[in-house]
């Protein structure tokens, strides 16, 4: 089995609904995204998948979270925009664009530099 591990970021604002504390106001965070993909072969060239490829998919992605409101999404209408649920969304948006035998092992998502969550099945 081989891995990949690109990382990239974005930002965003989000609040919690619920919640009982400063994160109930509206703000933002500078989010770091670390996507692990696998795939058990190479293709021809001796790659899972081109790095620019990747980083393609994640610029596509990414363009819906970007300098938005999460909470406005429709990821988010039910479910808060936690860091938890945010690298659970971005795991099913990049399992839908992946091609044939490359898969999502795991998205980590960062909104500080000391704390983050990941998503993996």
């Amino acid at each position: 089995m081989y891995e990949l591990v690109v990382e990239t970021d974005f930002a965003a604002a989000h609040s919690l609904r619920g919640y009982h504390g400063k994160c109930e106001n509206l703000h933002g965070h500078n989010w770091k995204i670390q996507v692990v993909l696998s795939a058990g072969r190479l293709d021809s060239l001796g790659m899972v998948l081109d790095f620019k490829d990747v980083k393609s998919i994640a610029d596509e992605i990414l363009e819906d979270f970007d300098h938005k409101n999460l909470n406005d999404l429709e990821y988010f209408k039910k479910d808060n925009p936690t860091t938890e649920n945010v690298s659970r969304a971005l795991y099913a948006e990049f399992s839908k664009k992946l091609p044939k035998g490359v898969s999502v092992r795991k998205v980590t998502v960062w909104e500080s530099d000391r704390c983050g969550a990941s998503y993996f099945e």
